[in-house]
């Protein structure tokens, strides 16, 4: 995966936003934690892998795929905002059942709000990519689909959203 494509795509975006609604990225680690958080939270209830009460299968391959890139989009901003760019993330060799990845990444995230290190980053990061890769997702996959999101990210931006 060409990681310094998307950390310089997702630069240009949150420039973009930062600067069309006048923020510094300071003061934004918290709101992107949540928003990260609510992205997965999207994610997970598009898979529907933990509702045992219900035979409604999983959502279209596409918007799983959608918004599983929502949530990377806010992994590389924050990784920005950090300055953990790092290009070698590593798969987390984790269990293949994705109630308890999507538990494990939700944990993550939480500790990495709690010590936002390198090391914690780098966890989520690993963690998330697992999930996609037990989703179904190739690396040509996530990358095409962030780079078309991030094209309607910019749009969202330039007709108020």
């Amino acid at each position: 995966m060409d990681w310094q494509k998307l950390y310089t795509m997702q630069r240009q975006l949150d420039t973009y936003i930062q600067s069309n609604h006048q923020l510094n990225s300071n003061d934004l680690f918290d709101k992107k934690i949540l928003a990260l958080l609510v992205e997965l939270g999207e994610l997970a209830n598009e898979t529907r892998c933990f509702k045992f009460w219900s035979t409604k299968p999983t959502s279209e391959r596409a918007i799983v795929l959608e918004e599983y890139v929502d949530g990377l989009h806010f992994i590389l901003s924050i990784g920005l905002d950090q300055g953990f760019t790092n290009e070698q993330i590593k798969v987390m060799a984790l269990d293949k059942d994705t109630t308890n990845l999507f538990n494990y990444v939700f944990e993550k995230i939480i500790t990495l709000k709690q010590d936002p290190s390198a090391k914690h980053y780098n966890e989520v990061f690993g963690a998330f990519l697992r999930l996609g890769e037990v989703l179904g997702f190739s690396e040509e996959d996530i990358q095409q689909a962030y780079i078309d999101k991030n094209e309607v990210n910019f749009n969202r931006q330039d007709t108020n959203y």
